[in-house]
């Protein structure tokens, strides 16, 4: 029998936190792929639907929009990426995404970088096959 090494790893109040949606396969498969080339232990991952275990910050983290998009809490607890925005910041961070890292800042990449990321976000039920009948979204609340 055979044990997986562990990435060397901070503490966790050292990791930024990666929050995404535990019950979506696209995004447990996206999660899989950025544990794997997280070498450096740089994030900690943490599902949204367990709203008890998502840092409460001032101004809140609303728990609609950590459904439409994955979010990144730095370390540090002082800012908040979504979307390509969190994707950038982990390229930075993610040593085999670093080639790469700088493109994402070319002029007109991040305006593309948002719209492609959200418009697999709002089709991600459909890219990867629903197991179970989880994969959904809540209804939006009427305010």
């Amino acid at each position: 029998m055979t044990t997986q090494a562990s990435p060397p790893s901070a503490s966790p109040r050292q990791r930024a936190l990666l929050l995404f949606d535990g019950q979506c396969p696209f995004c447990l498969k996206s999660v899989g792929v950025l544990r794997r080339l997280d070498w450096l232990g740089k994030v900690q991952f943490q599902n949204v639907r367990e709203q008890e275990r998502v840092p409460r910050l001032t101004p809140p983290l609303s728990p609609e929009r950590l459904l439409e998009e994955m979010h990144l809490v730095t370390a540090d607890q002082k800012q908040v990426y979504h979307g390509f925005g969190a994707f950038r910041w982990l390229a930075w961070r993610l040593p085999l995404l670093w080639l790469i890292a700088p493109v994402l800042y070319v002029p007109g990449i991040p305006w593309l970088g948002q719209r492609i990321y959200l418009w697999i976000a709002r089709h991600r039920f459909q890219l990867v096959p629903c197991k179970h009948g989880v994969c959904r979204l809540p209804p939006k609340s009427m305010k």
